[in-house]
């Protein structure tokens, strides 16, 4: 099936709101009220756990869903220096770029 503009147009626009009500629907329902302590604890742990989540399924999973290492030796150790890197520094800037040129000079070794 080949889309024309107008089709593309609204699936721009319908994306649009896809994005949006996610993000508008709690801002205004928490806009008038106090947000509770317990809700804001139980949000600090997202960061981390959409993170986790990416970076686990990037070093053991396989595009067959299926769990694997093979060929994935530099990353690993880059992903450990990142965490170990992570939690001495406390700094998100300095782990992505210690991690991606750990895996760059990981791979021409490796």
């Amino acid at each position: 099936m080949e889309w024309n503009s107008t089709q593309h147009f609204w699936l721009v626009i319908l994306c649009f709101f896809v994005a949006l009500i996610p993000r508008f629907v709690p801002l205004s329902f928490f806009r008038t009220r106090k947000i509770p302590k317990w809700f804001n604890e139980w949000m600090s742990y997202v960061p981390i756990a959409l993170f986790t989540s990416l970076v686990v399924k990037d070093l053991i999973i396989t595009s067959s869903y299926s769990l694997s290492v093979d060929g994935k030796a530099a990353e690993l150790i880059a992903a450990l220096l990142v965490f170990i890197i992570s939690y001495w520094t406390r700094s998100m800037a300095l782990s992505v770029i210690l991690g991606l040129g750990s895996v760059i000079v990981l791979s021409l070794i490796i």
